[in-house]
């Protein structure tokens, strides 16, 4: 009986002498209709559903106990729902609002209305590109240092490369957003907390589906309050420090705090400013981590793509070490992290609720169905950068890794100049390797994710 509960995911991977098709979940061939099925199958990985003809130009509706969702999979329609209609579609949906809500509160990621309005232009300004020249030597300072921890490993030394970037970029988050080094006890701590808080909540809100359309509550277990208490506790001492003075003065946290003290009005108190600097911190930490080590991965599968990295490296860098200054020459790296962000967008489903009555109604849109859907990029599957280079662009709104229209993520240069930056520095010095007998699943909880990881060996480049 309870064997029909238990749920696992096909995955395909292919890998020929010059094509790759990274790990992906097989195409869900289920009977219609069955809700608890399909329930049991998203809460278990939400990439194992879809069908293969959802990675098609269209849009199209399913009802899952009743309530209607509609998937949009099209350019045109996309753009209706985040751009043109975007007040109507702002809210992000149940099942995402209840999941982050215990952690980040009224956070810029969930909160929407006024909240959102009076506070998304504090945090464009903090994390604009014009501050990239700030934030860039930090980047490279730690990476540097993630060079110098790996270099004083014996050659081939067994490492998980999802724990490995996931400290890295904990690390340039905390320093950028706090204005000083966290320490590896304190920024250990953070990253460990969100991993757990990942693992212990639950991406389908059952009471959604059930008919309240709010949704029902998560249930704050001992476990998952432990999980919270430890991010908040570090988060609130920092923000604690600024607000008595003595935050760094180029710090993300540090600029709020001196908005709020210039603009009384917006009411940034201690628990909005957790509120806001937890939000950048998972933002800035975790997307980027999933983003370094999904690209580890598919460099390690497809060697000729890695070499083209390498020799790019070398013609523009030589022997020192790659700056953000280096960013705009090294297209491959660029194009390498902006494959890897089609193939495995860290937040996967986009997802969004109406607020009043619309042609399209409650709006599903997926970067993981649109990514791959073979109109827009020819061999959809396959990990192919070089679609990326020489100016080549997608189709407006068929690539939006970090959403688009008005809530387009305010991070988004920080993110992909980091990863670029970050790939770089590493590669440069290092070969990343996954075991050829090693089994690769996505899995999409709150992030996409290797589940369980990424296992890797580590080598160092000869020569260099």
């Amino acid at each position: 009986m309870f064997s029909r509960l238990r749920q696992s995911t096909d995955i395909v991977e292919k890998l020929g002498k010059r094509s790759f098709e990274p790990a992906h979940s097989a195409y869900y061939k289920g009977k219609p209709g069955r809700s608890l099925t399909l329930m049991l199958k998203a809460r278990h990985d939400f990439l194992s559903i879809w069908r293969k003809g959802d990675y098609t130009d269209r849009v199209s509706s399913m009802k899952v106990f009743g309530r209607q969702i509609v998937v949009v999979n099209s350019p045109d329609a996309i753009r209706y729902v985040v751009a043109k209609r975007h007040e109507n579609f702002e809210r992000k949906t149940p099942q995402m609002r209840r999941a982050l809500e215990f952690l980040l509160g009224d956070g810029l990621f969930i909160s929407d209305g006024e909240t959102w309005k009076q506070r998304r232009p504090l945090v464009n300004d903090i994390v604009h590109k014009n501050r990239l020249p700030t934030f860039g030597k930090i980047m490279e300072n730690t990476a540097s240092e993630l060079v110098e921890r790996w270099s004083a490993m014996p050659d081939g030394a067994p490492v998980n490369a999802l724990f490995e970037m996931a400290g890295l970029t904990a690390e340039i988050i905390a320093r950028s957003v706090f204005g000083n080094d966290l320490g590896e006890e304190a920024a250990n701590a953070v990253t460990e907390g969100f991993e757990s808080y990942q693992s212990l909540i639950d991406s389908i809100n059952i009471g959604y589906f059930l008919g309240f359309d709010e949704g029902l509550p998560v249930l704050r277990t001992p476990k998952l309050r432990r999980s919270v208490s430890r991010i908040h506790q570090i988060i609130d001492k920092v923000v604690e420090d600024h607000l008595a003075g003595h935050g760094d003065n180029n710090s993300m946290v540090e600029l709020l705090v001196r908005r709020q003290k210039r603009n009384p009005e917006l009411k940034l108190d201690v628990v909005a400013l957790r509120n806001e600097a937890a939000t950048i911190f998972m933002a800035g930490h975790e997307t980027t981590a999933a983003t370094l080590t999904w690209a580890w991965y598919l460099l390690s599968r497809a060697q000729w793509v890695e070499k083209s990295l390498h020799d790019e490296i070398a013609r523009v860098c030589g022997n020192r070490v790659p700056t953000l200054d280096d960013i705009p020459q090294l297209e491959w790296c660029r194009a390498i992290i902006e494959e890897t962000l089609r193939l495995y967008p860290p937040v996967p489903i986009l997802a969004r609720q109406a607020k009043e009555a619309d042609r399209i109604g409650d709006i599903d849109v997926k970067p993981w169905t649109l990514h791959r859907t073979e109109a827009f990029f020819k061999d959809a599957n396959l990990f192919k950068p070089e679609r990326f280079l020489n100016g080549q662009k997608p189709i407006p709104y068929s690539y939006i890794p970090f959403a688009s229209g008005p809530r387009v993520c305010p991070g988004l240069q920080f993110g992909l100049n980091e990863a670029i930056l970050c790939l770089a520095v590493l590669a440069q010095r290092f070969k990343v390797r996954v075991a050829e007998n090693a089994k690769v699943e996505p899995q999409c909880r709150l992030t996409l994710r290797p589940r369980g990881g990424m296992p890797v060996t580590l080598h160092r480049r000869e020569g260099i």
